[in-house]
């Protein structure tokens, strides 16, 4: 079995609270108005963002799986710094009250989802397959979607189930405090993109492939036609093997994150049945979108994964020349932790609300498009169906940014059209990712 792939960063492990904003910037979130403005609040020396990996970022045991997700802990978010420019109002130091990270607004905002998030996804599922249990799970979700003015989605109104990686609701795993962040990080993103669609929670025993792999394989037993994974690790011999057993699923969008370490290819991301979603950094701006993304890399160990798979076998709809076996990613969203995304949780950190990147944040986002577009065709494979909308306006083109050094250019660097980082880019309606 394979751990946390090489070069994952173990610097920044220390656990504090994030920088919030301040009260008014609190008044603006709840009002909705945390959509794009033109310029950002100057920065200070003491505004830039640190952040710490996740703790299921690192392994407990021998096998396992690494979470793809980082916790911001200090500085000015981006959007603290939108909040400033709005109000005038330099963010204090505070402690986890209030959000500041994007809202929901802000996303479907830069996703061009906001007519779809209020119409489409009703009677649509989106499971959510992490490791060990998070008992505070269906409380933490209450909070976020309350907050933000979404509808309850509880297990007594039929909206939220969690179940075991056997499907039971009342013989789960055992509790972990790391994996619980990002439950809660998949969790809350399903929601602010698809606030209208059921969500099952599938919790896997531990975070090995093969209990991973069993959850997968249970959610869509369980009809879940929509499946998000926010975990990885470094490629095996063994990957071909995986996917027939846990993966090949016709008609269900299964979306796996790109990985958290910069230039290189892990698995199940280079799966061929899945859609592999890498990262970006999502900057307001002044163009008719309002948004601007370059590719997410903070240095050459931090930045959404890419690469050329060592074993897995070409999709027949991917058409790159240079890659003969599976290319990572397909397309992308937001993930840089310093223009990361308001989460709320509360088992084993302080209560409150805290600011998530890593591609965990944009595998989610990228289930929860694919829900507002409505069920799969039978028989088809949904990794394909951006390709269909290869360049055009329906697929945001990522064009600048790379996420390390490779002897191939759009393996590591955006270019226009396909490049590895970021696919062929990120949602601009659901469009690109209907059947």
């Amino acid at each position: 079995m394979r751990s946390t792939p090489p070069n994952r960063p173990s610097a920044r492990r220390s656990w504090r609270r994030i920088g919030a904003a301040a009260a008014a910037t609190a008044a603006l979130v709840f009002a909705g108005l945390g959509t794009a403005v033109q310029a950002d609040a100057a920065p200070s020396a003491s505004s830039k963002v640190t952040y710490t990996a996740t703790p299921c970022a690192t392994p407990k045991h021998k096998g396992e799986l690494a979470c793809n997700s980082y916790r911001v802990t200090g500085g000015l978010t981006a959007y603290q710094k939108q909040q400033a420019a709005k109000t005038g109002i330099t963010p204090k130091a505070a402690d986890a009250s209030t959000p500041s990270g994007y809202s929901p607004t802000n996303l479907r905002s830069a996703y061009g989802l906001t007519s779809a998030a209020a119409s489409n996804g009703s009677g649509e599922t989106i499971a959510i397959v992490d490791a060990y249990n998070d008992p505070n799970a269906e409380s933490d979700l209450a909070t976020y979607r309350s907050y933000y003015g979404l509808s309850a989605c509880t297990t007594a109104n039929g909206c939220f189930k969690k179940v075991s990686q056997t499907g039971s609701t009342t013989s789960l795993p055992s509790s972990d405090a790391g994996w619980s962040e990002e439950i809660s990080l998949d969790l809350d993103m399903a929601s602010a993109i698809c606030p209208n669609c059921k969500i099952l929670l599938v919790e896997a025993t531990s975070a090995t492939m093969a209990n991973l792999g069993t959850a997968v394989n249970e959610a869509v037993t369980l009809g879940a036609k929509f499946v998000s994974n926010s975990y990885g690790g470094s490629e095996s011999s063994s990957d071909t093997s995986y996917d027939s057993s846990y993966f090949n699923h016709t008609g269900v969008a299964i979306t796996v994150s790109a990985g958290d370490s910069a230039y290189g290819a892990e698995y199940p991301a280079a799966s061929r049945y899945v859609t592999s979603v890498g990262g970006t950094k999502l900057s307001t701006s002044s163009t008719t979108r309002g948004w601007t993304e370059t590719v997410w890399k903070t240095s050459s160990t931090e930045g959404t994964g890419s690469g050329c798979s060592a074993y897995d076998a070409k999709p027949s709809w991917q058409t790159d020349t240079s890659c003969t076996k599976r290319m990572i990613s397909d397309v992308s969203a937001v993930a840089d932790p310093a223009t990361g995304v308001s989460v709320y949780d509360s088992y084993g950190v302080t209560a409150g609300w805290y600011t998530f990147g890593g591609t965990s944040v944009s595998a989610p986002i990228i289930a929860g498009v694919y829900a507002l577009a409505g069920n799969p065709a039978s028989g088809t494979y949904p990794a394909q169906y951006p390709y269909d909308y290869a360049g055009t306006s329906y697929l945001n083109d990522v064009t600048s940014g790379n996420n390390g050094s490779c002897s191939v250019s759009y393996y590591c660097t955006a270019t226009t059209g396909y490049d590895g980082p970021t696919g062929w880019g990120t949602p601009e309606g659901i469009t690109a990712f209907a059947n």
